[in-house]
């Protein structure tokens, strides 16, 4: 009888298996360790959130803008305005102001596309007004 290679038969294919299952795991865990150490944070553009104060509240609705963002539209107070114009109308409405008077609270939609608003915002900063935003309206109900 002539002798086969080394780890013929059932017993050596078996190991051969669970070698080559075990390297390909250690290589698949180094790779995914390697890849998450060197992956960087994405991050957004950075928001300085203006802080409130419940007595000014009521004073400062009346003369906060308010810019409101959609899929496609944007409307400021309530008037839409195209998005070429929007920067040219902040400016004009923010003249003069400083903080915090400069405030202007954006409301967007639930299905806005990150890259509408980063736009929409970034005019916002341009003209000079300090973002705030709008994240749920507490309403008072009368007894």
């Amino acid at each position: 009888m002539a002798a086969g290679p080394v780890g013929s038969g059932k017993g050596g294919q078996t190991a051969w298996v669970l070698n080559l299952l075990t390297d390909l795991a250690f290589n698949l865990l180094i790779f995914f360790v390697v890849c998450a150490s060197s992956a960087q944070e994405e991050k957004g553009r950075p928001q300085q959130m203006p802080s409130a104060s419940k007595e000014k509240t009521t004073e400062q609705k009346s003369t906060n803008i308010e810019v409101a963002i959609t899929r496609t539209a944007v409307s400021v107070n309530g008037e839409d305005v195209p998005i070429a114009d929007l920067k040219a109308k902040l400016t004009g409405m923010l003249a003069g102001k400083k903080n915090p008077e400069n405030v202007v609270v954006v409301k967007s939609a639930k299905d806005t596309p990150y890259s509408h608003w980063i736009r929409i915002t970034g005019a916002i900063e341009q003209a000079g007004g300090a973002i705030t935003l709008q994240l749920e309206e507490e309403q008072v109900i009368g007894k």
